[in-house]
């Protein structure tokens, strides 16, 4: 049994479908739990719908409908989008589950007998929107001279009995908190949330009397819980929380809280607050990433720019997006997308560059060697020095990789990709089937053990394509992680099964911009 890894998306607030935000975080998410079981540890990944909130209860009213008729229809075009995108989850969380009201009512509890909750008036700026109160100071002027939050939402001044969490008193604790450890990642982020905190922290209104599509605060039956209370508390629900027991023991604390820049403040203020108060461990990091623009806009329906990522998918193919959002970004910067950047950069890297190597590679075995393989054939200079830029390129991706740091992972991955083709080029086992017959076979042994490994390094990230090459290669389902690379007998072990090569399909096509797409 590996060592425990537990890593969480955000829950996502299901009161429109999902959008290209929530596809590329739950394929991040994914991308690191398979690379981590690829690297021997044992993961546990939770992903889910937050369904409580004024924001719900709002939007079911529009419809007519009752919110919780609304939140279960909703939740499971999340968990269609994380089938559709190969999002290989362990829980899917719902946030109106029974157990997560056990739990999260059990976490008030623990910070009540804390000293931390009283019950006073909420007098202030909130947004619905963003489910978040804002202090004046922070409070910018829209475009008809309103005041907005700092997200440019609309905010109303609110005025209702409400329980309060006494955050003031964990100022000095969160500071050192983010200074002794990486807690927040990346390095932006900390400062950002560092700065905030350095400015005081007001005591946080956790309960509203205004609606009641929430969760019940324990002997205030009239108040549900703030939103935000409850959505955190999703982290420890899907462990079995308040049984402190079983996968509880072994996941918590997390290792990694995957989130959007935009709620990092809940996340490294609100949560670790909640969790001192209720002597609980903290989650050993949490990661803001970045946006994921349209051709450089924030989507938004107003601007009528809001991609659906099951489409992208359908249209481009799930590896294909899976690959380009993993390359094309900075981890924790924003991003851009485009048609022609995911047509352009999946025909450069996957088609052109892996996916013709591996299909010259087999194609050549099949027809000058037919389909056989051959083992303890001498190698050269040459050979030994692809096998070395090869294992370097993988080091490079999985130390990246380890890191969050994808983009220069798969570049490292490229490079070992781009010297297996340079080597092809050189040693043209065309022209050495007919002068050098034995060296035409060492040179294509040579790149089947490379292909074979540079497939086994990237499969976190396009696992189903990977998956339908290893097949036609001989490699065993149970012998696709990290621990195989290190297999030197592979080809002897496949040679003395008698496996053959058969005429190879190729996994990456070549993609073509749909008509209306072109720029």
């Amino acid at each position: 049994m590996g060592e425990p890894y537990y890593i969480t998306t955000a829950i996502s607030y299901p009161n429109g479908k999902p959008h290209i935000g929530h596809a590329y975080e739950a394929i991040a998410a994914d991308v690191i739990a398979r690379h981590r079981k690829a690297e021997g540890f044992e993961v546990r990944l939770q992903t889910g719908t937050d369904e409580h909130g004024l924001k719900m209860a709002q939007k079911a009213r529009e419809l007519g409908m009752a919110p919780a008729d609304l939140a279960r229809e909703m939740s499971l075009y999340f968990i269609e989008m994380c089938n559709k995108l190969n999002v290989d989850y362990d829980v899917f969380i719902r946030t109106t589950e029974p157990r997560h009201h056990a739990a999260t009512q059990e976490l008030w509890r623990r910070m009540e007998a804390n000293g931390d909750l009283y019950l006073d008036r909420y007098e202030g700026w909130y947004s619905v929107r963003d489910e978040a109160y804002y202090d004046e100071s922070e409070l910018i002027e829209g475009e008809g001279g309103e005041k907005v939050s700092p997200q440019g939402t609309p905010v109303e001044w609110t005025v209702e009995e409400s329980w309060f969490f006494r955050l003031s008193k964990y100022q000095g604790k969160l500071l050192e908190l983010y200074n002794l450890s990486d807690f927040i990642r990346p390095e932006s982020r900390r400062n950002e949330v560092m700065r905030f905190v350095e400015g005081g922290l007001r005591d946080l209104s956790v309960s509203r009397t205004s609606f009641d599509w929430g969760i019940k605060v324990p002997g205030s039956e009239n108040h549900v819980m703030y939103v935000w209370v409850d959505a955190l508390t999703n982290y420890i629900t899907g462990l079995g929380f308040p049984d402190e027991q079983g996968d509880y023991a072994r996941y918590w604390p997390a290792d990694l809280h995957l989130i959007g820049k935009d709620i990092v403040r809940f996340h490294t203020v609100y949560w670790p607050a909640f969790l001192i108060s209720a002597g609980l461990p903290l989650p050993r990091q949490v990661f803001g990433h970045g946006f994921l623009l349209n051709r450089g806009q924030k989507e938004s329906k107003s601007l009528g720019n809001v991609t659906d990522p099951i489409g992208l998918a359908e249209t481009y193919g799930v590896d294909a997006l899976r690959y380009f959002l993993m390359r094309e970004v900075a981890f924790g910067n924003d991003g851009s997308y485009s048609p022609e950047a995911i047509v352009t950069r999946a025909n450069a890297e996957l088609a052109n560059s892996f996916g013709n190597l591996a299909q010259r590679t087999l194609s050549m075995i099949f027809k000058n060697m037919d389909g056989g393989i051959k083992a303890n054939i001498p190698a050269t200079e040459a050979d030994v020095a692809l096998s070395d830029a090869v294992a370097l390129g993988i080091a490079g991706l999985r130390r990246a990789f380890m890191d969050l740091d994808f983009s220069n992972g798969l570049e490292a991955w490229m490079r070992a990709v781009f010297a297996c083709n340079q080597y092809v080029d050189e040693q043209a086992p065309w022209a050495l089937r007919k002068t050098d017959p034995e060296r035409m076979e060492a040179v294509l042994m040579t790149l089947l053990r490379c292909v074979r490994s540079l497939a086994l390094a990237v499969r976190p990230v396009v696992p189903d394509a990977i998956d339908r090459l290893l097949d036609q290669m001989g490699v065993a389902s149970d012998a696709r992680d990290y621990d195989a690379l290190g297999a030197s007998d592979w080809l002897d072990t496949l040679s003395a099964s008698g496996f053959r090569i058969t005429q190879p399909i190729g996994v990456f096509p070549r993609l073509e911009l749909p008509a209306g797409e072109l720029a």
